[in-house]
């Protein structure tokens, strides 16, 4: 056992996604059985840099009973955010005008304050990124990778895109019956932000008739004409999936908003090609938003399983002298690799990967 380690802290950051409180119990129990004691930073970093914010404290204490039976419950018992990054956090001047201010030394501060040995970070490219600077800065970090959009790099799949992709088939499934009785075009609009992870899986998976994803700029003539053509064929309705990054070709993504301290908020594609397709198609048209539905609920058994396994490793790493790493599926085992190697790039969609080409055999077009 590393006798060096006595304290650790948690910290999820960015969306939630199911499979989060399972990571926090693994690596509880894990860390617990070493003889360490385990904290819960709330929301991020909040907990530490606004202490105020938290009259029980910014540091939540992570017991065997404060994690007794949280492996199936979405969310986190500890809290997230996606706004406020502590590397660009809002700042007001004297002036009153606002600036983005790093106050990542703060942080270092205040792990020192709480006698904090190692972070076990559990985030995005977004939150594992900032873990990075604090590695660079002496701390001992291990990230693990979370997010519903499967796009971290150097691992096979993030936690919480399995659950998120099995909710979205089984919308697409109902919709399926609504649009044949009313002969419309369902167009539903998946999250995935830059990458079409999702869209693409359970698009294929719940049969659409069209996909359209940022790694494919897509023509909307070609869209209708899909469309046209099956209901030439007698198909009097169509199903089509659009990422929420999708664009297309020339133009750019669909961005509802910036704020400082947080990446742009995209949306409203979906919206956009519905009233397109009615227009070029004349076929009536909805659009259906899953937002944040895909965040919610409790994780499939892949995910929960993978979870409790990442949070595990991201125990055993720092117990190996681990540093500056993430934990990452590398099937059958569970590997340690560079935390920048992981966040210096998003994995998209490689237009020749077999789900692209099994989508194309079975006729499904994505706008090109």
């Amino acid at each position: 056992m590393n006798t060096k380690i006595k304290r650790i802290a948690i910290s999820t950051g960015g969306g939630d996604a199911p499979g989060l409180n399972a990571v926090i119990r693994a690596a509880t129990i894990a860390a617990i059985n070493r003889g360490w004691e385990v904290f819960g930073i709330r929301d991020g970093y909040n907990g530490l840099f606004l202490p105020h914010d938290y009259p029980e404290g910014g540091l939540m204490p992570l017991t065997r009973h404060a994690v007794r039976g949280i492996t199936h419950l979405g969310g986190t018992i500890i809290g997230t955010t996606n706004k406020g990054n502590p590397l660009k956090y809002p700042t007001k001047r004297k002036d009153g005008t606002m600036y983005e201010k790093d106050r990542s030394d703060e942080i270092m501060r205040a792990f020192k304050k709480h006698k904090i040995d190692a972070l076990i970070a559990v985030g995005g490219d977004g939150s594992l990124s900032i873990a990075k600077v604090f590695s660079d800065k002496g701390m001992r970090v291990v990230g693990v990778p979370k997010t519903i959009d499967n796009d971290l790099s150097k691992t096979v799949i993030t936690f919480g895109f399995d659950t998120a992709v099995s909710f979205a088939t089984g919308c697409i499934d109902r919709l399926h019956s609504t649009a044949e009785a009313h002969q419309r075009v369902m167009v539903v609009e998946v999250m995935g932000r830059y990458a079409g992870w999702i869209a693409l899986e359970c698009g294929v998976s719940g049969t659409a008739d069209v996909i359209l994803i940022p790694e494919i700029p897509y023509d909307m003539n070609k869209v209708a004409k899909k469309i046209n053509d099956r209901t030439k064929s007698g198909a009097k309705f169509s199903i089509v999936v659009v990422a929420e990054g999708a664009k297309p070709i020339g133009g750019s993504t669909s961005v509802i908003g910036k704020e400082l301290g947080r990446a742009e908020r995209i949306g409203g594609i979906g919206e956009r090609v519905a009233k397109e397709i009615q227009k070029l198609t004349g076929k009536e048209s909805r659009c259906v938003v899953l937002g944040h539905l895909l965040r919610g609920g409790s994780p499939t058994t892949f995910d929960r399983l993978i979870s409790l396994r990442f949070g595990a490793a991201a125990v055993r790493a720092l117990d190996e002298g681990k540093s500056g790493v993430m934990v990452a599926l590398d099937p059958p085992t569970v590997r340690y690799v560079p935390l920048e190697e992981a966040t210096k790039r998003l994995k998209n969609v490689p237009l020749n990967s077999d789900v692209v080409l099994t989508a194309r055999d079975l006729g499904t077009s994505f706008g090109d």
